[in-house]
């Protein structure tokens, strides 16, 4: 249905590299908005990429662009994916080789490898607003590079333009800069892109208030908070029967579930070293225990559970496409994942939150952990081995009493793209009040 506030249909240029058929959580966020914009009367226009080289293909996230009012125009990729286009699925290097790619990745290219989609992606966007004019233009980034193109776009056909910032730029945790000239080049092509802008979206506050303090021309009006969130349409309606839907009558081990890949401090070593040292303490919990992995797991992490003797209770799965993985997450006791700062918001604890499912996070304190508490989850620290094992235990005994916790409805609901995208909408509107 139509917002009430929109006359008449406007048109959104989505500036977005990583977009379907790439698969991974980087291209839910972005697929959502422009699946649910239509029905608030703002018709998207999607500026990506063609087949590249990626370590996830899943087509069938393609099925939620079949609204009239979406249009996808694909130009031809940059950087290594581009290079690998041939083999649409790569093959996840080992973390070390995967690092020291990323390291000289980001002393070579600034302010990342596909600086060099920019052009053809400027050239493609001034041609389709020359066809039908754009009245906004959305880019959303990482890469970074997708803001200089929508500042560029911006300067050319002066209209709105609004970043969505899903990690921060300068901030990144995982970003390497070989020298402060690095730092400092990053810097200013940030300030010059968000000069540019007319509104920002952040995921969460964290980014929000780095980005205040850095740059005294943001107010904290000029920045709203979008978090991650979950799509009830990937979901069976309604919550699950039960609150966990097994329970140790059924004769099968309660099963923890990790969805998604591994990488820089998010590894699954601390979580498997816990495991084991709760195995060795308890051993008649060896089988009443099953922890599952669906995603891309690399022959290190599989090393490491032969080294700690737990491959008995590890299931590890290959990539899935997304309903197919988030039917894993309902056929789950626990959802966990690991993030080890406190500015990375990773979209799937709210699929997790979504599934209504119990989470355990292995996470510092800071917004991420409180969001995971708020939806009766339990945090520990992501290194502290003991205290990940007594999480396990303690989750496990609630699993027996069949008194897990799971997401209250409230805070379901807060993070229903449908309402997140409604929440887009307001800020694309709030730019053409008088």
């Amino acid at each position: 249905m139509i917002s009430p506030a929109v006359p008449e249909s406007r048109r959104v240029l989505v500036i977005a590299y990583y977009f379907p058929p790439m698969g991974l959580s980087g291209v839910q966020r972005t697929l959502k908005f422009v699946k649910h914009l239509p029905q608030h009367g703002w018709n998207p226009t999607v500026l990506t990429v063609g087949p590249v080289g990626y370590f996830a293909q899943d087509a069938t996230l393609l099925e939620d662009l079949n609204d009239p009012g979406i249009r996808v125009v694909r130009t031809g990729g940059a950087g290594p994916g581009k290079m690998l286009a041939r083999r649409e699925v790569v093959r996840l290097p080992s973390e070390r080789v995967r690092k020291a790619l990323s390291m000289l990745s980001d002393t070579v290219f600034v302010p990342d490898n596909k600086i060099g989609w920019k052009r053809k992606a400027v050239r493609a966007a001034l041609a389709l607003h020359a066809e039908t004019p754009f009245d906004l233009v959305f880019a959303t980034a990482p890469p970074f590079t997708d803001f200089l193109i929508g500042a560029e776009v911006k300067k050319a056909i002066n209209k709105p333009l609004v970043f969505d910032y899903r990690d921060p730029w300068l901030e990144f945790p995982f970003k390497f800069y070989p020298t402060p000239f690095h730092r400092a080049w990053n810097a200013r092509l940030e300030r010059h892109a968000l000069r540019a802008s007319s509104h920002v979206v952040t995921t969460n506050r964290r980014v929000k208030e780095v980005l205040i303090a850095r740059h005294p021309f943001l107010t904290h009006h000029d920045i709203d908070i979008i978090p991650q969130g979950y799509d009830p349409e990937d979901f069976p309606a309604g919550p699950p029967a039960s609150p966990n839907g097994r329970s140790p009558a059924d004769g099968r081990p309660m099963r923890i579930t990790y969805t998604g890949i591994f990488y820089e401090d998010r590894v699954p070593d601390h979580f498997l070293r816990g495991l084991r040292e709760l195995l060795l303490r308890r051993p008649e919990l060896r089988g009443k225990i099953e922890a599952r992995f669906v995603g891309n797991f690399r022959k290190e992490n599989l090393r490491l559970v032969e080294q700690l003797g737990v491959q008995d209770v590890v299931t590890v799965m290959e990539y899935l496409p997304h309903r197919r993985c988030v039917q894993e997450m309902l056929d789950s006791d626990l959802l966990w994942v690991v993030v080890g700062d406190d500015l990375g918001s990773p979209g799937k604890v709210y699929e997790y939150i979504g599934a209504r499912k119990p989470i355990l996070g292995l996470a510092p304190d800071g917004f991420l952990a409180a969001a995971i508490r708020e939806a009766g989850g339990v945090t520990v620290p992501p290194e502290d081995v003991p205290a990940i094992a007594g999480a396990i235990e303690n989750l496990y005994e609630r699993y027996r009493c069949g008194t897990l916790p799971v997401p209250p409805d409230d805070v379901v609901r807060r993070y229903d793209r449908r309402v997140l995208t409604a929440g887009l909408v307001r800020v694309f509107e709030s730019l053409f009040e008088p």
